[in-house]
């Protein structure tokens, strides 16, 4: 999936998105982050349940998404140069963003233990980070062909996900509906303040990925070359500067996805932090420091680091978040919880990344924005944090109350 990923990424790294004037792009992506928002509250609140019910439910939905990839790079290949390029690029999107919430689900179930869990979505996201970035090379190379061919490349690609998938063991994620027991951990104080710090450093993610797209096509270094070949749009073209649109947004993200693979890289080591909670503290306090260093600092490669640092720091938050679901929830359905936190962070991404898109922000604005999310998030988890351990119930107090409240006697 990782490599169909990226072969789609090279196929229209210098297609619609940066090559037609940033306020025709604008409105397109509008659209995009709108239709996003359904499939995720309709998966969360609908299927999903149904789904970690069914045997091999999971296993069908990634089966189903992995062939729905393929289809939809066929596709792009016939619509490349047409309007309906932006709802099938929209549809791929919205297809891995629920590919990430089915393996959410699936992997505490292909675990050996629980302890294995947040090792095992580390080596997950270190091998898609190598595999992404080695796809690249047969993509770009094919690129020089055409991006036709990149696309049928990655249709390949997908082809073969589809069949490893149906290799994935049919069990469901959760037979029955959530206890009690599990409802009440999982509303725990400590775990509530983590996921509203993890959704934090989500929407900082998506805020500055859209945020830089629309920063690094700027019109004011750009210029209208004539109509596409369809007449549809205008095309454009960036002056040779510090920022000039494709290809310095196409480095940031390379740069977000190295961030990643660092962050990933480190899960293991960092784990053997005293409390995990001051993870997901260092994770904001690096979001607000990228975020004001950009923002002081307004040059195109300060504003690469901060993709990557921000990335980095969202890398390690979800395996902060992971560990203390773990710790302080033992009785949930980790493939259940995990799957319904997924789903609640996809939507901070998009709601976050919808700001810079619809309000045309000044550079300089918009990264400051991403340092008050961070410094801001820190602030308030450290406090909520001290405000805990100063409470008259201990969080492990609490749960040990909730065990013997809900477990029936013999």
């Amino acid at each position: 999936m990782a490599a169909g990923e990226a072969s789609m990424a090279v196929a229209l790294a210098d297609s619609l998105f940066l090559s037609i004037t940033p306020g025709e792009a604008r409105s397109r992506v509008i659209l995009f982050l709108a239709v996003s928002f359904a499939p995720f509250v309709v998966l969360g609140r609908f299927i999903g349940p149904v789904i970690d019910r069914m045997p091999g439910g999971r296993r069908l939905l990634v089966t189903l998404i992995a062939a729905l990839r393929a289809v939809v790079m066929v596709l792009m290949v016939w619509q490349l140069d047409s309007l309906f390029l932006f709802p099938l690029a929209f549809l791929a999107m919205v297809l891995n963003k629920t590919y990430g919430v089915s393996k959410s689900a699936m992997l505490p179930s292909l675990t050996r233990s629980e302890a294995d869990l947040v090792e095992a979505n580390a080596k997950l996201g270190v091998t898609a980070g190598i595999v992404g970035f080695l796809a690249a090379v047969p993509a770009g190379v094919l690129s020089l062909i055409s991006a036709q061919t990149t696309l049928m490349f990655g249709a390949v690609v997908f082809v073969l996900a589809t069949t490893q998938a149906l290799r994935l063991p049919k069990r469901s994620v959760a037979r029955d509906e959530p206890a009690e027991l599990e409802i009440v951990e999982l509303r725990q104080v400590g775990v509530i303040v983590a996921s509203t710090a993890q959704g934090l450093i989500r929407a900082s993610v998506g805020f500055l990925f859209f945020h830089l797209a629309f920063w690094f096509a700027d019109p004011q270094r750009s210029q209208v070359v004539g109509l596409s070949e369809n007449g549809l749009w205008r095309k454009t073209e960036y002056h040779f500067g510090p920022q000039f649109g494709t290809f310095w947004f196409g480095v940031a993200v390379s740069l977000a996805a190295i961030g990643t693979l660092l962050g990933n890289l480190s899960a293991k080591s960092m784990r053997r932090f005293p409390r995990v909670e001051s993870l997901l503290i260092v994770g904001l306090t690096i979001i607000g420091i990228a975020g004001v260093l950009a923002a002081v600092l307004p040059t195109t490669l300060v504003a690469l680091l901060a993709a990557a640092l921000v990335n980095f720091a969202a890398a390690i938050g979800n395996m902060a978040f992971e560990t203390i679901v773990q710790r302080d929830a033992p009785d949930a359905n980790r493939g259940r919880a995990l799957a319904n936190f997924a789903t609640r962070f996809q939507l901070m991404w998009v709601g976050a990344g919808l700001v810079p898109v619809v309000l045309d922000l000044p550079g300089v604005v918009g990264f400051a924005v991403v340092g008050g999310i961070g410094f801001a998030g820190a602030s308030a988890y450290w406090f909520s944090l001290s405000q805990l351990a100063k409470g008259s119930v201990e969080v492990p107090k609490l749960r040990n109350y909730v065990r013997r409240r809900f477990t029936p006697e013999d």
